[in-house]
């Protein structure tokens, strides 16, 4: 009881990249930047995606959805990353860093079916042309993504609330620059295996089952292409999902082996810049790679 007082108290402090205070502004500046692209363009999808009545379709509702979810996502993490470039102070409270958790992770899971179902728009519109609109329904666009929400919630408290139970009496220093299971995990003084097993559990349901779909989908989708007869034809439908295969790629590649592969001492640098390519990058990189060969 004392130490998980004690642990209440004091909170963690998130080392970030640099220690070097010469760099501080430098990232600071870096990282405004970043956030301020992710909230205007993934803001401008969402609002153009409302107000053109022309983009009410399947495809452009899940990346309403998508876009708010990257905003809401980045301000999670990147908020906290500026206040501790600029005062130059990575603490944070117990409770701050069980809600950044809690919330980084939900979205996140969120995230995994979203693009899951994105992937089984395209399939239906490219393998099921003639029968797409009468599956891929408002009633089904809007069930597969509050189902992602109810699906998620529960499962998320439950791994927040075992995380931030285990009593923390070693070193507060976390080795990221935002809380993070594996990392808290690691300063818990406590047997933490079924812990470990519960996260692999909800990597495999959250992750790897909708990655998975996401494969299939697109094996069908490939072979639907292949069976085109003109060249212009199956470039021209493979350019409406590449932009999504590419985002899947980035997000999960990038997600999946931070949280599969075992961390050491030695990669603990590695194990932060992949978490910022899935954190940061990808929410950055969204609104352009949605834009560029997208003339709606």
């Amino acid at each position: 009881k004392g130490l998980e007082n004690h642990t209440v108290g004091s909170g963690f402090i998130l080392l970030g990249f640099s220690d070097d205070s010469s760099l501080q502004g430098l990232c600071f500046a870096v990282f405004l930047v970043i956030y301020l692209v992710v909230l205007t363009g993934n803001s401008l999808i969402a609002l153009i995606t409302v107000v053109d009545s022309s983009l009410h379709s399947p495809m452009y509702f899940f990346l309403r959805n998508l876009s708010f979810l990257e905003v809401c996502y980045t301000s999670v993490t990147l908020p906290k990353m500026l206040v501790a470039f600029l005062m130059e102070d990575g603490r944070i409270s117990f409770l701050g860093c069980a809600a950044q958790l809690y919330f980084l992770v939900l979205l996140g899971s969120i995230e995994c079916l979203l693009l899951a179902a994105m992937a089984y728009d395209r399939y239906t519109a490219i393998c099921h042309p003639l029968h797409y609109t009468l599956i891929m329904s408002r009633g089904l666009c809007i069930r597969l993504v509050v189902g992602s929400w109810i699906a998620v919630v529960p499962v998320q408290v439950g791994q927040t609330y075992q995380v931030f139970t285990l009593p923390f009496c070693a070193s507060h220093d976390l080795h990221h620059f935002f809380c993070d299971v594996p990392p808290l995990l690691e300063l818990a003084c406590a047997d933490t295996f079924w812990h470990q097993v519960m996260l692999y559990t909800i990597i495999l349901v959250f992750a790897i089952l909708p990655f998975s779909l996401i494969v299939i989908s697109y094996i069908q989708i490939i072979r639907a292409i292949l069976k085109i007869p003109s060249a212009l034809g199956r470039h021209k439908t493979f350019s409406t999902c590449s932009l999504h295969l590419g985002v899947v790629t980035l997000f999960y590649g990038s997600a999946t082996v931070t949280y599969l592969k075992r961390r050491s001492r030695d990669s603990v640098d590695a194990d932060k810049y992949l978490a910022l390519l899935y954190t940061v990058v990808t929410p950055t990189f969204n609104p352009v790679i949605y834009s560029l060969r997208n003339k709606e």
